[in-house]
């Protein structure tokens, strides 16, 4: 059983880890990039090394310096976070060749749902309907995926075989052009994640993005901890999160079913530890499997807000090799929960990345508010990595209450120093589409303005600050006015007036 565990990543993932790890008395060791020296997570971790430069495939992307300085600290377990390294198969391979728990499922279940033209494979030779595209057909060249775009139809999608997050993922709408598409997402996946693979998918329109937390142990058992909404996206980097789903609701068969075909899918492949079954929805609830995340989510905090169950421990506790402490009747969705990712980007300007120093940082607190992040007032956010700087994420008993406590939040938030997309999360949670729950995955891109949303809060703005103006003229005037019944029914001034009046 390990007792210090290395953290491949950075940011506020690499804190969120480093705090799981002390909870359960266990010792943590970070590792850097040059432009990470001064990170939160060195900061907070028993020990941190030096990987290299600041561009990622120098510095979070080699395995093999992560390795050795497991190896030279005495590291039992190496916990990959998201991204970087996280579901690849071969560094999971490598991390159990030294002698090195790896905190994350089987490299055999990473290249069997890991690799997502794989996964879709074989989960649709067991019956599960999948978006249509180039599933069971391997890697691919570009002269390949031209010739099966046709059949497949117009708009598709050219996904990363590897990773997520959106990152080597391009929408087409025509043949003309594709190449340069393929060639920009082969690229971009290649520098996220160090593989260039990418496979076609058709892009279905009208759709919710759902999916499911699941959770296996060493011993076979299985369970899922409800679903996330995660519909609210742009240029397929999801925004804001809420579960449960608004769309499910109270819709406890279709939640059994998604949930039961979840943990069957990872049962065809023996997996182990947290991972998250994704679904597209249509609007008659037809679903259909859209990948495998093999790894933790971003998103993971409001499966935790809302089943208190700490998935980043159980995570640990599996890979200690301990059976799972829940069965699937200890699960109980309690409440509502929302989180909103606060990137470094400015969203009146085509959110362009935002850099610099920051010089000053006030968090939201108080009763249901939770704030994961890996920033501090002095910080250097660079742009060699994602834009993330932190996640707010709020419980309340109803969706009404949460939605109520991150308005609130996000106006108590300050971060001066790089703009922030805090605007636009505070015009979407004002959104009376949102607020109604009758969103899709195209409704930021197609049906929200920033533009527009800034003229109505400041139309609103201006009658509220008129209404204010109004109550405050009323509460002074009656502040004036001492009245006692009993004797007369207006203020001394106009009585001494009256009095002085009658003696004349």
């Amino acid at each position: 059983m390990f007792t210090k565990v290395l953290i491949a990543n950075r940011g506020e993932i690499a804190v969120r880890i480093i705090r799981a790890c002390r909870e359960l008395g266990v010792q943590t060791v970070a590792v850097y990039s040059e432009a990470d020296r001064q990170a939160l997570h060195v900061r907070h971790a028993d020990e941190a090394y030096l990987l290299g430069p600041a561009p990622s495939r120098q510095s979070y992307l080699r395995g093999d310096k992560i390795i050795d300085i497991a190896k030279q600290t005495g590291a039992g377990a190496i916990h990959p976070g998201y991204g970087f390294l996280a579901e690849r198969a071969d560094f999971a391979e490598a991390c159990l060749d030294a002698g090195l728990a790896f905190i994350g499922p089987k490299p055999s279940s990473i290249a069997a749902m890991g690799d997502k033209s794989v996964a879709r494979s074989t989960v649709s030779s067991a019956g599960v309907p999948v978006v249509p595209g180039t599933e069971g057909k391997g890697a691919l060249g570009d002269e390949e995926l031209l010739a099966l775009a046709p059949g497949i139809g117009f708009p598709l999608l050219v996904k990363a075989t590897a990773g997520g997050g959106g990152k080597g993922m391009r929408e087409v709408r025509s043949l003309g052009e594709m190449p340069s598409l393929i060639h920009a997402a082969r690229r971009e996946a290649e520098a996220s994640f160090g593989d260039g693979g990418v496979y076609l998918e058709k892009l279905l329109e009208g759709v919710r993005h759902i999916e499911i937390q699941i959770l296996a142990d060493q011993f076979g058992n299985v369970i899922y901890l409800g679903e996330r909404e995660c519909s609210l996206q742009r240029r397929h980097q999801k925004l804001l999160e809420e579960a449960p789903s608004p769309f499910i609701g109270d819709d406890e068969d279709l939640r059994h079913r998604m949930g039961m075909l979840a943990v069957r899918a990872s049962q065809a492949v023996e997996y182990v530890n947290a991972g998250t079954i994704e679904f597209l929805v249509d609007k008659d609830k037809n679903y259909y499997f859209l990948e495998m995340n093999t790894r933790l989510q971003v998103e993971h905090t409001i499966t935790e807000m809302v089943t208190g169950v700490d998935i980043v421990k159980e995570q640990i506790r599996i890979a200690r090799g301990r059976q799972m402490r829940y069965c699937q009747d200890d699960i109980h969705m309690n409440g509502w929960s929302l989180e909103c990712r606060i990137n470094a980007e400015d969203p009146f300007n085509n959110f362009l990345p935002s850099t610099g120093r920051i010089s000053h940082i006030l968090l939201p607190s108080g009763p249901g508010v939770r704030v994961d992040t890996g920033v501090y007032p002095g910080f250097e956010v660079s742009p060699y990595y994602d834009s993330l700087i932190s996640k707010v994420i709020v419980w309340g008993e109803t969706r009404a209450e949460a939605i109520l406590r991150m308005r609130r939040s996000l106006e108590e938030y300050k971060i001066v120093g790089v703009r922030t997309n805090i605007p636009l999360h505070q015009n979407l949670v004002e959104s009376t589409t949102i607020m109604a729950g009758r969103y899709d995955t195209r409704f930021i891109e197609e049906r929200f303005s920033m533009q527009v949303a800034e003229s109505i809060r400041d139309s609103q703005s201006e009658i509220a600050a008129i209404f204010a103006t109004l109550v405050a003229h009323q509460q002074t005037r009656q502040a004036a006015n001492i009245v006692q019944h009993a004797e007369r029914d207006t203020s001394n001034w106009k009585w001494v007036s009256r009095w002085e009046r009658m003696k004349r």
